[in-house]
């Protein structure tokens, strides 16, 4: 290790199952990249949903995964495993299996990107989870068309406000569902044609008659349980819907004869535990086809707020809330 990296770091550890009191500061030592890794100085990572489940006990890290929660980082590369196709000095987001609460961390070569010229630091750390996670679902799962119309729930969290930027910029309709009139103008903002307030509004109603009565063809679905036969009925002939979490379950009956009858294609996917080479092929497309609208300007993240990296608890009870729209980070 280089004499300008510490040997011990500062980090976020979740001391036991629990509410977001379990978050404490501690001392680790710093990782060492191995063959196609970089060591990462962070300066700024990305508070997601899947850390929450985490810290809770119910999203063990993947075998060879940091305990330390934090799956996107942005900062400088620190220093260089054999191969990793990176120089020290080279300013980088990565997509991490975990570790990302912290001053380092490791990061695989393959799913590191250069921070994007108009952003920021804190703003490039919100961009590898929701980015990957959109486009492999909306884009190489559902295959996402220019002219269909796009449907996602939770338009203003971290994934939602991703998802109507990304579909929007490759010339989808969007249609948005959100929490209040708050939330619902925010998607406007942001670009939604539509944006419906789930908490007053029927939204298989209000989707049929904005698209007067033929469905949508790919739903972004982060809320499960009764959403699922509700979203069925929203679906147009050959329709796609791409399950991504649960927030009101799992397991739900549904009637297959619409899915029969109108031909449509039910999957999901989980980000964490795909193998490298799935996440490079996921890095390497948003390299071509993403990047360059973000280098341009075109498209940008939406930061919500920042905490510094001890106030890791705070950031977890703003998560929790469900006040926030875009992306909480972590700051060094």
């Amino acid at each position: 290790m280089s004499k300008t990296i510490p040997a011990m770091m500062e980090a976020i550890e979740i001391a036991q199952p629990g509410g977001p009191e379990v978050l404490r500061l501690v001392s680790r030592p710093v990782p060492q990249p191995g063959p196609g890794q970089v060591l990462i100085a962070i300066e700024a990572a990305g508070v997601n949903r899947p850390d929450v489940i985490q810290r809770q006990g119910q999203y063990a890290p993947p075998p060879g995964a940091s305990d330390i929660p934090g799956l996107e980082i942005a900062g400088t590369v620190a220093a260089l495993g054999e191969g990793a196709g990176w120089a020290v000095g080279d300013r980088v987001c990565a997509l991490v299996t975990g570790g990302g609460y912290a001053q380092y961390g490791v990061a695989e070569g393959a799913l590191c990107l250069p921070i994007p010229k108009p952003l920021s630091t804190v703003e490039a750390a919100g961009l590898p989870e929701t980015f990957f996670t959109v486009w492999h679902n909306v884009f190489e799962r559902a295959g996402l068309k220019p002219g269909e119309t796009f449907l996602v729930h939770g338009g203003t969290s971290g994934i939602g406000t991703a998802a109507i930027a990304l579909a929007k910029a490759f010339g989808a309709l969007v249609i948005a569902t959100a929490n209040g009139p708050r939330k619902v103008a925010a998607c406007r903002e942001l670009g939604a044609d539509c944006a419906i307030d789930y908490a007053s509004q029927d939204y298989v109603v209000e989707v049929a008659a904005f698209t007067n009565k033929k469905g949508v063809d790919v739903i972004l679905d982060m809320v499960g349980g009764d959403y699922l036969p509700r979203n069925i009925k929203c679906l147009a002939q050959d329709g796609r819907h791409v399950s991504i979490a649960f927030l009101k379950g799992s397991e739900m009956p549904i009637n297959l004869m619409p899915v029969m009858l109108k031909r449509l294609t039910l999957t999901g996917s989980t980000l964490r535990p795909q193998p490298v080479a799935a996440k490079a092929r996921m890095a390497a497309g948003l390299r071509e086809k993403v990047w360059p609208l973000l280098d341009r300007g075109a498209i940008k993240p939406v930061v919500h707020a920042t905490f510094p990296l001890a106030q890791a608890a705070d950031a977890h009870r703003l998560l929790e809330s469900s006040q926030h729209i875009g992306k909480i980070i972590l700051c060094r």
